[in-house]
């Protein structure tokens, strides 16, 4: 079964599950999310130190929320139409395509020490949207988070990541390596949909979110 064809089932949840609360609903946050691939068998992730009110001690990509700024921000090539086509798509969309991706560059850079591009800014039209994925009504802090991907050796001047405030052990992992990593279920849910690209397979970006009651999945097309 290809990655297209993927259902939601009991064992693959996208969100980890509802806990006693239940906080009152607020309106989720727009973040980004960069995942760097490495000779396409090993990504960069960093853990979450324990301190974090969110996802403490887990593993994840660098991240964060989108700034009002990043729309702004320069960069030597642009998102393709169809990445920008993708990233409008999943009912009304706020900003600009290019705000998702020069945030998750962004993060990259403050989470882990590395830079996409030089002088000029990074080549956007080498990221690749890979999900959306909204945070369920049901926690306490929710994001609507859009995930990239990335070959490093085409985008980074260098890399050897560090460890800063919100990552911790940033290195590279092979997907094995990751997968057995402590992951929240929507990273463990990415990683999946990043090796069948890495494998060959085209795939669709899917668009997660709770809807009528339960998890629910669709595939972007533009």
């Amino acid at each position: 079964m290809s990655a297209n064809e993927f259902k939601l089932n009991e064992d693959e949840k996208p969100f980890d599950p509802p806990g006693a609360d239940k906080p009152k609903p607020i309106k989720p946050r727009d973040a980004a999310t960069l995942i760097l691939v490495r000779g396409g068998r090993e990504v960069m992730m960093g853990q979450r130190a324990k301190g974090h009110v969110f996802m403490p001690d887990k593993w994840v990509f660098p991240g964060g929320r989108v700034d009002p700024g990043d729309a702004r921000l320069p960069a030597a090539t642009e998102l393709t139409p169809e990445t920008e086509a993708l990233l409008r798509l999943g009912g009304t969309v706020r900003r600009p395509p290019r705000a998702f991706a020069l945030a998750a560059v962004r993060e990259t850079l403050e989470e882990a020490g590395l830079r996409l591009g030089g002088a000029a800014g990074p080549e956007l039209d080498k990221l690749s949207f890979v999900a959306r994925a909204i945070t369920p009504p049901y926690r306490p802090r929710r994001f609507d988070a859009r995930f990239f991907l990335a070959d490093a050796e085409a985008v980074l001047a260098h890399d050897d990541p560090t460890a800063g405030e919100e990552l911790l052990h940033t290195r590279w992992f092979s997907l094995e390596e990751a997968e057995a990593l402590d992951l929240p279920s929507i990273t463990r849910f990415v990683l999946k949909e990043v090796r069948a690209r890495l494998a060959g397979e085209a795939v669709l970006p899917p668009f997660l979110r709770w809807a009528r009651g339960a998890h629910t999945l669709e595939r972007l097309t533009s």
